[in-house]
Formats: structure tokens, C-alpha cells, sequence
């Protein structure tokens, strides 16, 4: 069961922090709290698994890399984990998966290629495929975003209830 507070501060961390020198003491002025109680919080989020890391989201639009597709990779089951792993390394990747083939669809690896033009996403899944020797893959472009949100776990009307929302 979260406590109150740690209910709170979930809520506050599932929105985008502010770009300051000290964000967490922003968000524990916020609460209503001193900032080494959130971090204390924080803490025990983290330790009791709630919490699993902090990121940071790149606006690759804004950043000059407009272009994006996903490769969708058909790679033998006892390969998979080796070239999910090498595939995830790429520095163009953001995003690596694997998932269960559908009957009528083969692909079980999924790689999220960014570049500043199409073209230049073309070139990396090229490059690894050959690096691979994984030749049976198609590519998605994006043509257009539709949503982009970060996950919310608890809305403002559950939180501070107490045991979840």
C-alpha cells in the first residue's frame, strides 16, 4: 500500500520536471514539503520498485532529427536476446523490443530508428542488418504523431485517497 504521500509524489513526478537547477526542491515545494522528505520518498519508491529509473524525453523534431521508422525485425528465437542486445546499442535506437510473432506476421524484434532525414534511417538499418546478418526486416516510416504523453498512473481526483487510484 503507498501512503498518502508517496501517492502524491508519484503524481507529481508523472508530469515533466522544470529545467532549473533543483527540480525536486520545486515539485517538494509543491507538496507542501521539505525537499529531503520527497527525496526520502523518492527513496523508498525506488526501493520498493515503484519507482524504476528517472529519464529524460529528447524532442527529436525540435533537436534536427525529423525522421523516424520502425524496423521491424524477423530474428530466430535462440538469436534473440544477443541481437536485441546489439541492435539496442545503436546510437540512432531508442526504443528495442521483442514480442511475440503473429501467425500472419513474422516479425518478433522491434527497433525505433531516429535520423535527420528519412534517408539517413534507411542507411542505419542497413548498416545493422549487415552488422546482424539479419536480412528479413521491414521498415515504418512515421508519416504522422498522433499522441506523444507520458504514462499517468493516478489522476488529481484519486490521489491522497490512500492504497492506490
Amino acid at each position: 500500500m503507498l501512503t498518502d504521500l508517496e501517492e502524491k509524489v508519484i503524481l507529481a513526478l508523472q508530469r515533466d520536471l522544470e529545467v532549473v537547477p533543483r527540480p525536486f526542491l520545486e515539485v517538494a515545494e509543491q507538496l507542501g514539503v521539505k525537499e529531503e522528505e520527497l527525496l526520502a520518498a523518492v527513496r523508498s519508491l525506488m526501493e520498493q520498485g515503484y519507482i524504476r529509473r528517472f529519464g529524460a524525453t529528447l524532442r527529436h523534431q525540435q533537436s534536427g532529427y525529423a525522421a523516424n521508422v520502425l524496423v521491424v525485425w524477423r530474428v530466430p528465437e535462440s538469436e534473440l536476446t544477443a541481437i536485441g542486445k546489439k541492435l539496442a546499442a545503436y546510437r540512432e535506437v531508442s526504443h528495442c523490443y521483442a514480442r511475440t510473432p503473429a501467425p500472419t506476421w513474422p516479425y518478433n524484434l522491434y527497433t525505433m530508428i531516429h535520423g535527420k532525414t528519412p534517408e539517413d534511417c534507411t542507411l542505419t538499418a542497413a548498416r545493422m542488418a549487415a552488422d546482424t546478418g539479419m536480412a528479413d526486416y521491414q521498415m515504418l516510416f512515421s508519416e504522422t504523431e498522433l499522441k506523444k504523453t507520458t504514462m499517468r498512473y493516478f489522476r488529481e481526483e484519486d490521489a491522497g485517497g490512500g492504497g492506490g487510484g
